[in-house]
């Protein structure tokens, strides 16, 4: 009995690949314009946090060298700067938006997809109205509340309006998730004595892209913002990290190397996010708008 000739598959793999045309060529190349477009920057702010600030401006696309390479940004980030408080300040408000908008969007969705009320078209679309409007337009009577509730300058405040802010996309993305769910499987529970909490966390794996996609949203816009803690939390033991960096920036003094320093160690929760759950943002935000 002679041997399987193995180079049969490899030849119909080659043969099933599609060949590089033209159109092809141009879309990837596309595709590899806009990936250095959007790392650039990123890149160019990483390299000159490493340098030395006569370095920066003599020659910013220029990669350290043996001469110009410096760490002092770095250093007068931990010491002259309030770092460590601000980075702290920043993952408890994230951290802690993250996990109230999920589990309230979820649970909300859920409701709206299972239970049919008559307000359930109607809260449905105060949700959509919500991502419309721009919660800065309501600053004012947000600070008058927080005043009115004792929280101002307070992380609590940050995360009460980072939640409200976050809940309206949330919810009308698990909604379209929820109804992907078959109805047959939350027949058989609820038929097997299974109670609706149960019911949901039974349906609740299957929507775990969503659960990936609504964290990542959530964490986007809170980490990076500079309004609501400019206003709602200026003391410096409240400072999160986007405006701790301004302290390197002033009238009579900018301070660069260690202002690329802070921002590239800002960046790194979003980079760390975004290499471990990425796959799973993507299915989450292509299969949530898609339906």
């Amino acid at each position: 009995m002679s041997a399987p000739d193995l180079t049969i598959p490899v030849a119909r793999r080659r043969q099933d690949r599609e060949p590089w045309t033209l159109e092809r060529i141009i879309v990837h190349a596309l595709l590899i314009f806009f990936v250095v477009l959007a790392i650039g920057p990123v890149l160019i702010v990483i390299i000159n946090s490493l340098k030395t600030t006569p370095a920066i401006f003599g020659g910013p696309f220029d990669l350290p060298t043996a001469k110009t390479f410096s760490l002092e940004g770095y250093k007068r980030v931990f010491t002259r700067g309030n770092f460590i408080v601000n980075y702290r300040n920043s993952l408890i408000v994230t951290v802690t938006t993250i996990v109230l908008t999920v589990v309230l969007s979820t649970l909300a969705a859920f409701a709206l997809v299972e239970y049919r009320v008559r307000l359930a078209s109607l809260l449905g679309g105060l949700f959509v109205l919500g991502i419309m409007l721009p919660i800065r337009l309501g600053t004012i009577p947000l600070i008058e509340m927080m005043l009115a509730w004792k929280l101002m300058d307070t992380l609590a405040a940050l995360i009460l309006v980072y939640t409200a802010m976050s809940i309206p996309i949330a919810v009308t993305l698990m909604v379209t998730y929820f109804r992907t769910v078959p109805t047959d499987l939350k027949e058989a529970a609820r038929m097997d004595g299974a109670s609706e909490l149960r019911t949901f966390w039974i349906v609740l794996p299957l929507v775990r892209p969503g659960l990936a996609a609504v964290a990542a949203l959530t964490m986007l816009p809170v980490w990076n913002d500079l309004w609501f803690p400019l206003i709602l939390a200026p003391s410096r033991q409240n400072q999160t990290v986007t405006l701790g960096v301004q302290q390197f920036v002033g009238q009579f003094m900018n301070d660069y190397p260690a202002l690329l320093a802070a921002l590239t160690l800002g960046a790194v929760p979003l980079v760390l996010l975004f290499t471990l759950f990425s796959r799973q943002f993507i299915s989450g935000l292509s299969k949530g708008y898609s339906k």
